[in-house]
């Protein structure tokens, strides 16, 4: 896999995966992080080539393909903070969720085998790297893996417009799954019930809805507040 974007190539080289090779222009050759290393310079031109992508920042790497985590790693885990998304597609709102679960001390965020983005250079660059510290499992079926997080004794909350609960109104202590639907759709039908509860944000403007990576923010930090208080 090639990863670009400055942060994305950073945070892979402080993370889990064999770093093969590096690319980089002579102005990314200034960043302190690429002093000790065995760097190949090139031009933007080509880095591009080699990525697939304009938004390189000068820099891009061949590294160790992504490994996602074993759906039983995660239900083993103490009492965790966890983001499940129902076949989130966009690569920028996977990234994106990825990167504020991290920053917000979630242990682990799980996605579905099909129809779902997943880990790709695009979303490494959207997340600034967080997936090379956060794991990502995936699951053949999201609604089968909340029951068994429910049987761990794990408490799911999904995001939706229509929920009873107000967000802050919840108990995030103990292991809590946030269940996010899909872009324009939200959560299916029969992962909405298999949540203990249904959640809402509420909605003040004219707009009718906040995006899911916007929700995943606010959902996470309540969460990390509520359990920091617990």
């Amino acid at each position: 896999m090639i990863v670009y974007g400055r942060n994305a190539v950073r945070e892979a080289i402080r993370g889990r995966r064999q770093v093969h090779r590096i690319w980089a222009t002579k102005n990314a050759l200034r960043e302190s992080w690429l002093a000790d290393l065995a760097v190949e310079g090139s031009s933007a031109e080509e880095i591009e080539r080699r990525c697939g992508s304009a938004e390189h920042q000068g820099v891009c790497a061949e590294v160790a393909r992504f490994e996602y985590q074993p759906a039983e790693r995660v239900l083993a885990l103490p009492e965790p903070l966890i983001v499940a998304l129902d076949q989130v597609q966009d690569p920028q709102n996977l990234g994106a969720i990825c990167r504020t679960a991290e920053c917000a001390g979630a242990a682990a965020v799980v996605i579905p085998e099909r129809r779902a983005a997943d880990v790709t250079p695009a979303v490494c660059k959207a997340s600034a790297g967080a997936v090379e510290h956060l794991p990502v499992a995936r699951v053949r079926n999201l609604a089968d893996f909340l029951l068994e997080a429910k049987k761990a004794g794990w408490w799911c909350y999904g995001a939706d417009p229509a929920g009873q609960l107000s967000y802050d109104a919840v108990d995030y202590s103990g292991g809590v799954v946030l269940v996010l639907g899909s872009e324009g759709h939200g959560l299916r039908p029969r992962v909405a019930q298999v949540c203990d509860a249904l959640v809402a944000l509420p909605l003040r403007g004219r707009i009718e809805s906040l995006s899911v990576a916007a929700t995943a923010a606010v959902l996470l930090y309540a969460a990390a507040a509520g359990r920091r208080g617990a």
